[in-house]
């Protein structure tokens, strides 16, 4: 991520700007003191605070499930790349791509906005959908009945746009379910898909839940920090190689620059170290 240097009267004032620049909470966030105030005489203090910061990168590391999976959330990004995997007396194996059939077909066709919480296995053809109205209500009362057990007041409400089901929990004190980088939150979201989703043998919907607005800023925070890479690369024609991400942070930055014209984006590398490129395009 880019740093941002703030200079100011107090060290809290620099950092409450930097903060408030970057969009994000301060656990969310890296902030390094360049330089202090200094005492002087008659209790007066000399010179500036200076701090940068710059948003916290998000581990990749960080349990999910589709993320374990490879590259779930995210299309395309896994063409022409190779899985790893270990055999059972430990030696690392490395799978032969199918290059041929249907399955080459269906990869081809996926590109990197694919929208995250994609479940693991196609519905049966002979299994009945399940409503997505049905999944929103499970998962709702899971919510509810979790944040009443842990004593915290809260708001559970959803929206539904098609097969997307958005949740979010509003109220004070919520942090503990958010977590350091988001990790805490990226747990409750897969637990909350374990007992709506699966239990119902839902694999249609796609259920994104959010605690206390956390993703909507990082998202913010992030399509800010992508437009303005995207502005460099077109004045200097030099592509950016961008620092590792998650997968959902990678989405982020593919879906905010998808309709930036001059600008391609594409992954490279594998976890924990793939990272997105942005480069002028063809022609631009």
């Amino acid at each position: 991520m880019e740093w941002v240097t703030i200079t100011a009267a107090t060290m809290e004032d620099a950092k409450a700007m930097a903060l408030d620049q970057l969009g994000v909470a301060a656990e969310d966030a890296e902030i390094e003191v360049i330089e202090e105030p200094k005492p002087g005489l008659f209790g007066r203090m000399r010179g500036e605070a200076v701090v940068r910061a710059r948003v916290r990168p998000t581990s990749t590391r960080d349990g999910s499930r589709r993320d374990r999976g490879g590259e779930r959330g995210e299309r395309g990004e896994r063409r022409g790349g190779r899985s790893r995997q270990r055999n059972r007396g430990g030696e690392r194996r490395r799978e032969r791509p199918d290059s041929s059939g249907p399955d080459r077909a269906r990869r081809s066709e996926r590109t990197t906005s694919e929208r995250d919480g994609e479940d693991d296995a196609p519905r049966r053809a002979d299994a009945p959908k399940v409503p997505v109205t049905t999944v929103r209500d499970a998962a709702t009362t899971f919510l509810e009945g979790l944040f009443a057990a842990a004593e915290l007041p809260a708001r559970v409400e959803s929206t539904i746009d098609g097969d997307d089901i958005e949740i979010s929990v509003e109220g004070e004190q919520l942090t503990t379910f958010v977590g350091a980088r988001g990790m805490t939150l990226t747990q409750l979201q897969d637990i909350t898909r374990v007992v709506s989703q699966r239990r119902l043998g839902d694999h249609d919907t796609r259920l994104r839940v959010d605690v206390g607005g956390y993703r909507q800023r990082r998202k913010d925070a992030l399509g800010r920090f992508a437009m303005k890479v995207a502005n460099d690369v077109m004045e200097t024609g030099t592509p950016r190689i961008l620092e590792p991400m998650n997968s959902a942070d990678r989405k982020i930055v593919h879906d905010t620059l998808a309709g930036v014209e001059g600008v391609v984006t594409h992954s490279e590398g594998d976890d924990p170290f793939r990272r997105v490129v942005v480069s002028r395009a063809p022609g631009a």
